[in-house]
């Protein structure tokens, strides 16, 4: 499977010659030119790594980075061409994984890549293993990204998944269609929140055809959806 890094800078220059070497070393690549567009990609996309610039016009690095790690531990490396101790401090202090200055050595960049990739995926198998959510005739597994009804499983899109992943793991609480959306696609996608009721309905759908005896999402009137099972009250 190919390590999937995004590149965030303002310059199409850097992008490009950035592009070039990771796409060179085997990676697969998507880019943002604004802060705003790379937090958009992270919540839709399955990144393995962000390459992010710190000097950028709309919002900055350091503040793309601290949004990031409001819901992700993903691999952050800064670059930047700030060679201050204190630039440096500042970006690691507030989530960054490393900080590399420009110019720099291809070599170097490809090997903290690497580097980042493995500690991020030994320290998250040492923190825990996969947390499986067991439901009556229902369970979900995160990380295999796999749903299973009556023990088979039951192929969802990729934001279908997301969306009984996020009610299930919250199964106390209501959500409004605007939080579903933000939670989804991001704060910076239009997205009408009637999309978020067609895939409650195909999810439903779905968990019937598959056998499921109740409905897994129900409807809040006045607010939006919540996660329901059997012996919960409503």
């Amino acid at each position: 499977m190919k390590i999937k890094v995004l590149i965030v800078d303002d310059e199409w220059n850097m992008r490009n010659l950035l592009r070039i070497y990771l796409m060179k070393e085997g990676f697969e690549v998507k880019e943002a030119s604004t802060g705003h567009e790379a937090l958009s990609l992270v919540k839709q996309h399955s990144f393995d790594l962000v390459l992010l610039d710190v000097m950028m016009p709309d919002m900055d690095g350091w503040q793309v980075c601290k949004k990031i790690r409001e819901y992700s531990q993903l691999p952050v490396l800064m670059l930047t061409a700030r060679s201050e101790t204190k630039d440096k401090v500042h970006g690691l202090g507030i989530g960054a994984d490393d900080y590399l200055t420009k110019p720099f050595e291809v070599e170097e960049l490809i090997a903290r890549i690497y580097s980042l990739i493995r500690r991020y995926t030994l320290a998250r198998a040492a923190v825990r293993p996969e947390v499986k959510l067991h439901y009556p005739e229902l369970s979900i597994h995160p990380e295999g990204r796999q749903v299973m009804i009556q023990d088979h499983s039951v192929d969802f899109t990729q934001k279908e998944f997301d969306l009984l992943l996020t009610l299930a793991q919250n199964c106390h609480r209501a959500f409004s269609r605007e939080e579903l959306v933000e939670r989804l696609w991001g704060i910076d996608v239009h997205v009408e929140t009637r999309v978020v009721d067609t895939h409650v309905k195909n999810i439903r759908e779905k968990a019937q055809r598959a056998g499921l005896s109740y409905n897994p999402i129900q409807t809040v009137w006045g607010i939006g959806y919540k996660f329901h099972s059997p012996g919960e009250t409503a």
